[in-house]
């Protein structure tokens, strides 16, 4: 997968298509993502120690790689991924968009 955490995304289909939000966290199992603010679900719990209250709490929900593309840093667009390799033998990500290094593996 291109994405990782950290990265600037923006969804691309579903009901939050056009937002944009940072990587939370990779679940590779399935190829889905968590994006802070996208996807958010209401999830009942129970009073318990670590949180005497209880009630609805909201939280992002998994959503798929493949609805989400990633910021390109030059034109602040979304952008498909190229991998290159460096003269060094490093693999560097760059903008499909722009060209633009997003960041070393």
């Amino acid at each position: 997968m291109n994405i990782r955490r950290d990265d600037t995304v923006q969804v691309i289909s579903g009901n939050d298509r056009g937002k944009r939000g940072r990587v939370l966290r990779v679940i590779k199992g399935g190829d889905r993502l968590i994006v802070e603010g996208v996807r958010m679900m209401k999830r009942h719990t129970r009073p318990t120690q670590r949180d005497p209250q209880g009630g609805i709490v909201e939280r992002e929900a998994p959503i798929s790689a493949s609805n989400v593309m990633v910021i390109c840093p030059k034109t602040d667009g979304p952008t498909r991924i190229r991998k290159t390799k460096l003269e060094d033998g490093r693999n560097m990500r760059v903008s499909a968009r722009s060209g633009e290094m997003i960041d070393s593996e």
